[in-house]
């Protein structure tokens, strides 16, 4: 794990390091207690921010910049915000952050899953109904907009909203009213609209199957949220803070990471993202049964994907976000992939790599690897 911890605010750093409590972002968010200069051998807490609904915990510079973001957003007018991801990446908890940052985060925060929920009954969900509106509407209904009063809606996975109710929705974010399903009266709408995808909108537009106005209307605010894969350094954290949150479940004691286990967890391209990887720890956990988490306990979700380079059949890929890479980090995590290709082989892993096998004892030392790989069979 790197020894560095960046929160994208350098010119801050000299002004926030005489503080002795955290410095708030709004509510519900605060930068982490800084180290004390003369207490650096101390292990330090897990990096996290926090909300009023969940934690996000990371340390690379891609999820930093994305809360740095959604604080700056919640705390602004109510714009509208379009956050996209792959699943697992947290949508939905930083549309969470997003409205607890907020003047209004004491009000209603309401989320709905547009391809949950039949067509026939959406529409109604949404802007709700009026008695007699049809068949079954036996009583006045307030829909999803009028309950999250002054508050907030999350409109998560907003490219299966279907095409009839896209123009209803463009002129709720246009007019800022609506009418009930069987009503005459425009009624006003005072929430902040967050919508969420885990699809390319933009294809959806060039498909047919999303409005274009509507997507350049939602997207006034975008919030691009990286996936694991790409948050260098955090898998590892995510790993130790999902054993502690377990051992919080049971008996108090968190299991052990063996070193082959976090080569193994590393090199994974994670496709399922956060989610993944918890359920993964989780059971690795069971398996183990005992304080140390072996290679054979864990248990990936291999599976082809669409994109080029993601769980790549005969192989590792190393990937480089657009925050770039060091070489050094580069040359570790092709390190860590072959030892695990090789079964943690150190004579096989140096020929793949081209180095002598006391060059690559170096740099495992140099990598916090000190002992030798031990990969079991089973």
């Amino acid at each position: 794990m790197p020894g560095r911890h960046s929160y994208g605010v350098q010119n801050l750093l000299s002004s926030l390091s005489t503080l002795s409590e955290p410095l708030s972002l709004g509510t519900g968010w605060a930068l982490p207690r800084l180290p004390d200069p003369a207490a650096r051998e101390t292990p330090r807490p897990v990096p996290r921010t926090d909300w009023s609904e969940g934690i996000v915990v990371g340390e690379s510079e891609l999820l930093v910049a994305a809360v740095d973001l959604a604080t700056q957003v919640g705390r602004s007018r109510a714009a509208t915000v379009l956050v996209c991801g792959e699943t697992g990446t947290g949508k939905e908890l930083f549309a969470r952050g997003i409205h607890s940052c907020s003047k209004h985060a004491n009000d209603p925060f309401v989320a709905i899953n547009c391809a949950a929920i039949p067509e026939s009954l959406l529409e109604s969900e949404l802007f709700g109904h009026e008695r007699g509106a049809f068949t079954d509407a036996r009583s006045l209904k307030r829909g999803l907009l009028e309950v999250a009063g002054r508050g907030t809606i999350f409109l998560d996975e907003i490219g299966e909203l279907p095409l009839k109710l896209q123009p209803k929705l463009l002129r709720v974010l246009e007019q800022r009213t609506f009418r009930r399903v069987g009503g005459s009266s425009e009624l006003p709408i005072a929430a902040r609209v967050i919508a969420g995808t885990n699809v390319s909108l933009a294809d959806a537009v060039d498909g047919g199957a999303f409005r274009e106005d509507l997507f350049y209307r939602l997207s006034v605010v975008r919030l691009d949220l990286p996936p694991l894969r790409d948050r260098f350094g955090d898998v590892e954290v995510l790993a130790r803070h999902f054993l502690r949150e377990l051992a919080r479940e049971g008996d108090g004691v968190p299991a052990i990471l063996s070193v082959d286990a976090v080569a193994a967890l590393v090199a994974h391209s994670w496709p399922g993202n956060v989610r993944e990887l918890k359920n993964v720890i989780e059971r690795a956990v069971i398996v183990a049964g005992g304080r140390t988490i072996q290679l054979q306990h864990l248990l990936f979700q291999r599976r082809r994907s669409a994109q080029p380079g993601v769980d790549a059949e005969n192989g590792t890929v190393i990937r480089i976000p657009s925050g770039g890479k060091t070489l050094s980090e580069i040359e570790g995590e092709a390190i860590r992939a072959t030892l695990v290709l090789t079964q943690g082989n150190l004579s096989a892993t140096a020929r793949i790599l081209g180095i002598s096998r006391p060059t690559l004892a170096r740099k495992l030392r140099s990598a916090g690897l000190e002992r030798r790989i031990v990969v079991s069979n089973q």
